[in-house]
């Protein structure tokens, strides 16, 4: 691999506006000089790519990174994705060129599960539908939406991480009995779960809760096949990737009320069309990928992801490396 000399000044440029300056991480690299700038980008790959060429380190929330992005910044040391999925970024292509890629694994572990459970609650409870026939004069109208106990159910999750585990936690606490695990990077089943198949998770699991990373492999891992196997009872819980899900599949299954109801903090396509069918359906509470948000959780993202890039300019390899090579 190519080794590149710092310089004496390095340039960080943040991709993507929206955590309220540069302070925080202009202080975790101020012993190197650095000169840390925030470009807006807004998604354009072509914005990436004319605001990097100078940059010896990156710092990405959602806008894309490359291969043309990665030849045109040739004295970059470090990729690092605010969060936790790095599948807006070519890691396999910047590990052929040298370029570490880190991502910050370990914040908002609270918040996002939180949020599962938030997103659980209004559906399982109606919240929404009910708030609003409130608000319109309409009272005490409850068996016209049914609704079903949370305690003795089964709950079932796809990928077993830390947020996982902590919404495992949370749901033993409010009296779920059981939980499936699917996780094939899993070596044994955590305690007090059972690892199971994808069908068996869909046909017995009372709440099916999303926390994979998106790949390949796991594109449409909820498509119209799992989500038919789903009973009709049964409510999906969405915070990590809207990919993981044939939203066409889940809208048509919402639309019949073959299943209970969705929870969805993340789209396919962010944001979502005003026509996306999926805001049109009661039985689907939607948030804007918040999941991962507190101030508490900023503070730790943007510090978190300046610490990897100090490391990087210090000789040292990042605690969260994500597209290894053999050194």
């Amino acid at each position: 691999m190519t080794k590149r000399s710092l310089a004496q000044h390095p340039l960080v440029v943040i991709l993507d506006e929206g955590y309220g300056g540069i302070e925080v991480e202009a202080q975790a690299l101020a012993a190197f000089g650095a000169r840390v700038v925030e470009i807006p980008c807004r998604g354009s790959a072509q914005a990436v790519r004319q605001s990097v060429t100078e940059a010896h380190a990156v710092l990405v929330r959602e806008s894309p990174i490359d291969a043309a992005a990665i030849d045109a910044m040739p004295n970059c040391h470090a990729i690092v994705r605010y969060g936790v999925g790095v599948d807006n970024i070519d890691h396999a292509y910047a590990a052929a060129r040298g370029i570490y890629v880190a991502n910050v694994p370990d914040y908002g572990v609270e918040e996002v599960s939180d949020h599962a459970l938030a997103l659980l609650f209004a559906v399982a409870r109606r919240i929404v539908t009910r708030d609003r026939a409130v608000r319109q004069g309409v009272w005490n109208v409850a068996r016209r939406e049914p609704m079903y106990r949370l305690r003795g159910s089964t709950l079932g999750l796809i990928g077993y991480g830390r947020i996982a585990g902590a919404l495992h936690r949370k749901a033993r606490g409010l009296g779920y009995e059981r939980c499936l695990v699917f996780d094939p990077f899993l070596k044994d089943a955590p305690d007090h779960a059972e690892q199971v198949d994808l069908q068996r998770l869909a046909d017995e699991a009372d709440v099916v809760s999303l926390h994979a990373p998106l790949t390949p492999d796991t594109h449409h891992i909820v498509d119209a096949a799992f989500i038919a196997r789903m009973k009709p009872t049964s409510i999906l819980i969405n915070t990590s990737r809207g990919g993981l899900v044939d939203s066409e599949a889940l809208a048509s299954a919402l639309r019949e009320n073959r299943i209970f109801g969705a929870g969805l903090d993340v789209f396919e396509k962010e944001p979502p069309s005003a026509d996306n069918p999926i805001l049109s359906l009661e039985n689907a509470v939607v948030s804007d990928h918040t999941g991962w948000y507190s101030e508490q959780a900023v503070d730790d993202l943007r510090r978190k992801a300046s610490e990897e890039i100090a490391r990087v300019f210090s000789g040292q390899t990042p605690l969260n490396w994500v597209n290894r090579w053999d050194s």
